[in-house]
């Protein structure tokens, strides 16, 4: 089922600032039991300065959309009746987060709490194939997503597909997508043909920002960063930077396109027709270059790619000379790009993810020597080295968050639930 706005007709006399005020303090609550776990209506209260009527009449509302639920009593209350606690429920609103990437496609679907409803990653040579086979098999796996939202009578908040590639901000449009080897295409405009014109919102973005998105979501639950730098890995290398809890995107929504940087010595082509690229020494295929042979099942995209990483992992657990040299290098280049990112942003944290959370724990020593060699201020910054544990997933886990969020900004646009069903 798709989100509907959840409004009744009301009295037209009703002032738009009051309505307005209304929507505005329902985010206020849901986002205050989202960010700190179950609260008391009382202690809503005391922390956000509402008054407790205006908390209970909010939080009935929340619970009427299915975001809010009642929890247990509130066990830390020593004097005088315990009040009962409300937690975050919004198990029957959903958001979908889907990728392209070189070599394979994935999608997930995750409810407002954060729990999976369905996970999928197919692998795919899309880089040897066209724009539109590709987007035809896209269409099917964002239509499973869909399919499963609706099978549990969920509503759903919107879809997110990523794209390793410069994206337009305001327009979502692929401007070029070189290790896909396209150029501009309305991804946008051509899904929503394919998925019959949906009546959900349906936006695009670049995988490396989405990742960071989701990086920075997974960190804070343990670590109270608020800058930190994402560096994505597999056929290409993307960025994602989250400086003061925001993700920066530029001027024009270009930003992160890290695996450009100019730092390799001339020689291996990259994607983008250059030569010098940083991608070029720390991508997957610089990696694969450097510890295998050409006939190697490690090398074919037909396999999933985690699939083939295995066989990477194996090797160096082995303790296979060829390939503890080649990771080996990858991390030191690794690090003297990673190093001018440290230099020019000073994060909390460096973010490994993708096949370099994968193989961090060959990566990361070679990685933190660099940066703390080549990074000029003390310690390396105080920037940690840190590896992701949504690997491959971070992507459509970042994507669905984005789906999601419009709910917390404005939680009428989810329906009054009765009997699991929207009014």
């Amino acid at each position: 089922m798709t989100l509907t706005d959840g409004r009744r007709p009301g009295n037209r006399g009703v002032a738009a600032d009051h309505v307005s005020l209304r929507r505005n303090n329902l985010s206020v609550v849901l986002r205050h039991v989202r960010d700190l776990g179950p609260r008391s209506r009382a202690r809503i209260a005391a922390d956000t300065g509402l008054n407790k009527a205006t908390v209970s009449s909010l939080v009935a509302e929340l619970v009427e959309r299915g975001l809010l639920r009642e929890g247990p009593a509130d066990s830390t209350r020593a004097l005088g009746r315990p009040g009962q606690l409300v937690e975050l429920d919004g198990t029957g609103v959903c958001g979908v987060g889907a990728e392209i990437n070189v070599d394979y496609l994935a999608v997930a679907a995750l409810d407002l709490a954060g729990n999976v409803v369905l996970e999928k990653r197919i692998p795919l040579d899309v880089a040897h194939l066209d724009p539109g086979t590709t987007l035809d098999r896209f269409a099917g796996l964002v239509g499973e997503a869909v399919a499963a939202v609706d099978a549990r009578g969920g509503q759903l908040a919107g879809v997110t597909l990523a794209v390793p590639g410069l994206v337009e901000g305001e327009t979502g449009d692929l401007k070029l997508a070189p290790n896909l080897g396209w150029g501009e295409l309305s991804v946008a405009q051509e899904m929503r043909a394919r998925l019959g014109e949906p009546t959900y919102p349906l936006h695009v973005d670049n995988e490396a920002n989405l990742a960071a998105l989701a990086a920075y979501s997974e960190i804070r639950q343990h670590d109270q960063v608020h800058d930190l730098v994402l560096l994505t890995g597999a056929v290409g290398v993307g960025g994602g930077v989250v400086t003061g809890g925001h993700l920066l995107r530029g001027g024009h929504g270009f930003s992160g396109e890290v695996g450009h940087m100019p730092v390799a010595p001339p020689g291996r082509v990259c994607g983008c027709g250059r030569t010098g690229c940083w991608e070029t020494v720390v991508g997957l295929p610089a990696l694969l270059h450097e510890a295998t042979d050409g006939d190697d099942p490690v090398r074919d995209p037909s396999l999933d790619v985690e699939q083939r990483l295995a066989g990477i992992v194996r090797r160096a657990e082995a303790g296979d000379a060829r390939t503890l040299t080649a990771l080996k290098d990858v991390g030191t280049w690794l690090g003297i790009g990673g190093a001018i990112l440290v230099n020019i942003l000073n994060p909390d944290v460096l973010v490994l993810g993708g096949y370099f959370a994968v193989l961090g724990p060959w990566l990361q020593e070679p990685l933190e020597k660099a940066v703390r060699d080549r990074v000029i201020a003390p310690d390396g910054g105080g920037c940690r080295v840190v590896r992701s544990e949504l690997g491959f997933a971070a992507a459509v886990r970042g994507g669905a968050q984005i789906s999601l969020d419009q709910v917390f900004v404005d939680p009428t646009l989810v329906g009054r639930v009765t009997t699991g069903m929207a009014q």
